[in-house]
Order: C-alpha cells, then sequence, then structure tokens
C-alpha cells in the first residue's frame, strides 16, 4: 500500500518548510517512497474521522498496510526502520534514534517556548523580564550542540534519521535567527538542506501551500 500522509491543505508557514509533516516527507524522499497526501484544513482536524487517526487533531498521521501513525518522530522512526535510514551497526543504530529524541526532547521545547513567549505571550507583563532566561536556555543547548558537531559533518558518522529530525527543530524559527552566532550549526543545516531529498520535499511542500494560498 503506498503510505498516505495527512498534511495541512494551506500551511500556516506559507511553504517555509517548517510544518511538522516536512520531516515525514523528507524522511520517505531519501528512502525513495512514494506516498499521497490528505490534504485538511483546519476544521478538519477536530472531525472524529481524524482523531481516530490523531487523537490530538494535528497533523502530521501516516497510513499504511493496516498501521496507523501519529507523531513525526514516531513516523520518522518507522519509516527509518523499514527502510534503512539508520546505521546497520546495532550502537550506532542506537545512537542515531537517541539524537531523533535529543531533538524533540532537549532541543526543541526550548525552541517553542521561547517562541510562544513572542508570539502568544508578547503583550504580557511578565514576558520582557522572561526573555532573556529563555534565551539562555536556549543558547545553551545550542552551545552544547554545536560544541557537538564541530569538526563532523553529521550527528553520529553518516547522514541518518537523526539528523532529519534535529536539521527541522533547527530551522524553527527563533532558532534559525541565531544561526549567525554558531557556524558549525549554520553549516550543519546548510549540508541537509542541499540534500535533493530535501529539496524535493521542500518543493512538494511549498508546491500545495502556494496553490492553497493562491
Amino acid at each position: 500500500m503506498t503510505p498516505i500522509v495527512s498534511v495541512f491543505a494551506a500551511s500556516p508557514d506559507r511553504g517555509r518548510g517548517l510544518a511538522r509533516d516536512m520531516a515525514v516527507r523528507w524522511a520517505l524522499a531519501e528512502v525513495g517512497q512514494g506516498h499521497e497526501l490528505r490534504p485538511l484544513w483546519f476544521a478538519d482536524l477536530k472531525t472524529p474521522e481524524h482523531k481516530a487517526r490523531q487523537p490530538f487533531g494535528q497533523i502530521p498521521t501516516y497510513e499504511t498496510d493496516g498501521l496507523t501513525l501519529f507523531e513525526s518522530g514516531a513516523i520518522v522512526l518507522h519509516i527509518a526502520e523499514t527502510h534503512g535510514l539508520l546505521p546497520a551497526d546495532p550502537a550506532a543504530r542506537a545512537r542515531a534514534i537517541a539524537w531523533m529524541f535529543a531533538a524533540v526532547s532537549s532541543i526543541e521545547p526550548v525552541i517553542v517556548e521561547r517562541e510562544v513567549a513572542v508570539l502568544l505571550e508578547g503583550d504580557k507583563p511578565w514576558t520582557r523580564e522572561r526573555l532573556p532566561m529563555l534565551e539562555a536556555r536556549l543558547r545553551q543547548r545550542l552551545d552544547d550542540l554545536a560544541a557537538w558537531l564541530e569538526g563532523r559533518d553529521w550527528l553520529e558518522g553518516d547522514f541518518s534519521a537523526g539528523d532529519i529530525m534535529m536539521v527541522c527543530v533547527l530551522r524553527r524559527p527563533a532558532a534559525a535567527l541565531l544561526m549567525g552566532d554558531y557556524p558549525a550549526l549554520a553549516a550543519y543545516v546548510a549540508r541537509a538542506e542541499v540534500r535533493p531529498a530535501f529539496q524535493t520535499a521542500f518543493a512538494e511542500q511549498k508546491a500545495r501551500s502556494d496553490a492553497a494560498h493562491g
């Protein structure tokens, strides 16, 4: 069965490749797996039909051969395990998976918290006092990641699913704005963005967004 991926019919990022289906599209492109898209409008996300696939009413979802998955990290891990997007060596494989968890558990939360403070709480009286603390926490994580990547092209040997998840996280606006202070991280993201599979996934998402937004 050709996998079906639920995506935004009109992504709020307007084709910048920031929606969470980007990691899934990229992983599928890396392994050469064709797929179909199920475009959903925001109203569709809260329907019983969609929530049977995704209990929290979000995107993406992934369906193939009787399996339905949600959460981009879980979907990418399944694709990686099924199609060889992880190292063959058991120890290296475990390390690459650990980096997938690090992306969504150690790096992304501090990025999202910084974004929420600006976008959703910018008018609150406490925000100005919180921002320096939030940025310091974000920079500490980026400092540690940059130190790890110094002298490395990818997180663990060859490119893997761990890099897909990490690069997608680093492309979020709050982190992208700081890349000028982190040459090793900026170079890492740039290496990923020139991969043909990334370009394919990005173009696919942008074409749908452009069509939806007219």
